[in-house]
């Protein structure tokens, strides 16, 4: 590349970040992830597949009631997880993990 283009790599970055972690609300914090989601109340679903390690997550994000933030159920892999708000472990067990949450 041009040397006067070099900043556009690092706002593509930083856009993916912010889009992933402020909006679709994915956020890691070592071996966990969190969902806190900040989506248009118009949007009623959907999906990101993660990938972590060897192991792949598709997380399905689910927004019935309109709402914009704030989940009221976690899943993963069927199992209805406790706290929302525990976010999710994280497990390099290379299989395939289904993580659903509602709105």
């Amino acid at each position: 590349g041009r040397g006067g283009w070099t900043w556009y790599t690092g706002s593509a970055g930083w856009m993916y970040q912010a889009g992933l972690e402020w909006i679709l609300g994915l956020r890691r914090r070592g071996n966990r992830l969190y969902l806190k989601p900040c989506i248009p109340e118009e949007w009623p679903e959907y999906t990101v597949h993660y990938q972590y390690g060897q192991t792949s997550y598709e997380i399905k994000v689910e927004n019935p009631n309109r709402k914009q933030t704030g989940g009221t159920v976690l899943e993963l892999d069927g199992t209805r997880l406790e706290k929302v708000e525990d976010g999710i472990p994280l497990i390099n067990d290379g299989l395939p993990h289904r993580v659903r949450l509602i709105l």
